[in-house]
C-alpha cells in the first residue's frame, strides 16, 4: 500500500505552474492579481511553461496508474486517462483553453478522489491490527503480554523467566511471528516486516 509518490503532489505542480502562468491560462491570473502581482508582465517559467505543464500532466496520470495498481479503482484510473487525452487534446485543438481546463478538472477529481480512498484504506487498514501478543518461550514455558512495535522488526527477545535470548525462526521475520499468539503488524497489514 505503500507508494513513494506523494498522492496530490502531481496535481499541485500541474495548478502550481498553471498559476504562475496568466499569458497562458488568464482563468487562473486572478489569483496572482489577488496577490497584487502584475499578471500582464509575471512568466515564472517562461517559455518552458507549456513543457513543463506537459510534463506535471504526465506525471500526474503516472501516479495514478501507480496508485491504480495498488488499489484497483478503475474510474479514478479511467478518469485520469480520459483527463490527461483531453488536455493533450486542447493542445493539439489550437490550444483550446476551455477543453484543457476541464481535463484539469477531470485530473483534480481524480487525484482528490484517489487521496481520499488511500487514505480510507490506510485507516481501515490500521484500525484491524491488533498490537498486542502473549510471547511464549519454547524453553520454560513463560508467557508474557508485549506491545509490539508499528515501525521495525523485533528480532530479539529476552525471556523473563529463563533470560534466553529468543531469534525468529526460519521463515519468520520477527519473534512475534515466532512465539507470538499475533503475527506482527506489518504481516497483518500483508506487507513484509523488513523493508
Amino acid at each position: 500500500m505503500k507508494n513513494k509518490i506523494p498522492a496530490l503532489l502531481s496535481t499541485i505542480g500541474l495548478f502550481f505552474t498553471v498559476i504562475v502562468s496568466p499569458c497562458c491560462f488568464p482563468m487562473f491570473g486572478f489569483v496572482l492579481a489577488g496577490f497584487g502581482v502584475a499578471t500582464d508582465t509575471f512568466e515564472l517559467f517562461g517559455k518552458w511553461t507549456m513543457l513543463i505543464f506537459q510534463y506535471m500532466v504526465l506525471f500526474s496520470l503516472v501516479n495514478l496508474t501507480l496508485n491504480y495498481a495498488i488499489n484497483r479503482n478503475i474510474w479514478i484510473f479511467g478518469l485520469a486517462l480520459i483527463s490527461t487525452f483531453i488536455i493533450f487534446y486542447g493542445f493539439d485543438d489550437d490550444f483550446n483553453r476551455s477543453v484543457i481546463y476541464a481535463g484539469m478538472l477531470g485530473l483534480l477529481i481524480a487525484q482528490v478522489s484517489n487521496f481520499y480512498i488511500q487514505r480510507k484504506q490506510i485507516n481501515t487498514n490500521m484500525n484491524s491490527i491488533e498490537l498486542e501478543s502473549i510471547i511464549t518461550c519454547p524453553h520454560c514455558g513463560h508467557k508474557k503480554l508485549e506491545t509490539m512495535p508499528t515501525d521495525a522488526c523485533q528480532f530479539f527477545y529476552e525471556c523473563e523467566k529463563c533470560k534466553v535470548v529468543l531469534k525468529p525462526q526460519s521463515g519468520d521475520c520477527c519473534v512475534f511471528c515466532s512465539y507470538g499468539t499475533v503475527k506482527c503488524p506489518p504481516i497483518q497489514a500483508g506487507t513484509s516486516c523488513c523493508q
